[in-house]
């Protein structure tokens, strides 16, 4: 096992090399693993950091604590949508200097859309390691995996519509579930069991929470036995037939309809999230859950 840096506060995503596998892990626990800007640049530093090692064969990204992912971060004392960054997804001007539709897509086309679409083109296998929940933002980062591994307790969910938003920055739901299935998905906004989600087909293995890392590993290890470029080339191939059935040009043309739905809610009520912060989203899908 490689050294790595100690884990502290400031480290929102931590890196660690065993063998030919890297771990990506989101390191913000206290509040779910909340994705902000900051997390979404340093996942990027920390892939870049995997695929220019030779001796990476895989990359494992993990999150830290009870959940995987619950989303965007749109309620933490670390949320920094008026913050600038660095662009390197997509060359768009700094959003920070707009205002309305304008400062959001800049924005949302570089830390979400954009980002999401270039760990999508990483020439090395990911998976997507997953247990509690994964929610909206954290959907975007295990479907940019080209594997998905769950635990039993783990749980998938995209509750924009609620916001009047169809559905997350990378809309890659009728992909990978069908379109029914991702219908059902949005439109009530609940809950998919990792056992219901691989039944889907948006799973790739379900196992007990004490044995995920250990499959995972299990898993990496197989995959890094076959030749680094051969793997390049299949993920290469598969990602060109997935945007040949449209998915490269749906997620584009839905990236328009959720802006419109930002600007409807900035336009008619108390902002661009209809006014529905972490705490109100999460309350109303509880009330949700419990009226099942």
């Amino acid at each position: 096992m490689s050294s790595e840096q100690p884990a502290s506060e400031e480290q929102v995503v931590l890196y660690e090399r065993r063998g030919p596998v890297a771990f990506v892990t989101l390191n913000r626990p206290e509040y779910r693993n909340a994705q902000n800007s900051k997390v979404t640049y340093a996942l990027d530093a920390a892939f870049v950091r995997a695929v220019d090692d030779d001796d990476v064969k895989v990359i494992v990204l993990a999150g830290n604590g009870d959940h995987f992912c619950a989303g965007h971060d749109i309620g933490t004392p670390g949320r920094d949508i008026d913050e600038s960054f660095e662009r390197k997804a997509v060359i768009w001007w700094d959003h920070t200097r707009k205002q309305g539709v304008d400062r959001r897509l800049a924005r949302e086309a570089e830390v979400y859309l954009g980002m999401c679409r270039r760990w999508r083109e990483i020439p090395k296998p990911m998976i997507a390691m997953v247990q509690g929940a994964c929610i909206a933002g954290g959907l975007m980062l295990a479907w940019s995996c080209d594997f998905i591994v769950a635990s039993e307790d783990a749980f998938f969910s995209d509750p924009v519509v609620r916001m009047g938003i169809p559905g997350v920055e990378y809309f890659a739901h009728p992909w990978v579930m069908n379109p029914r299935a991702a219908k059902e998905f949005l439109y009530t906004g609940g809950r998919f069991s990792a056992q219901r989600a691989h039944d889907l087909g948006m799973v790739n293995h379900v196992v007990p929470r004490e044995r995920l890392e250990s499959e995972v590993v299990e898993l990496a290890e197989r995959i890094s036995d076959m030749p680094s470029f051969g793997l390049a080339l299949t993920k290469k191939a598969i990602n060109q037939a997935e945007d040949l059935q449209g998915m490269r040009s749906g997620m584009d043309s839905v990236f328009g309809l959720h802006h419109a739905a930002h600007a409807h809610n900035a336009e008619v009520s108390a902002d661009s999230l209809a006014g529905l912060d972490a705490r109100g989203m999460a309350e109303a899908n509880k009330r949700a859950e419990g009226a099942r």
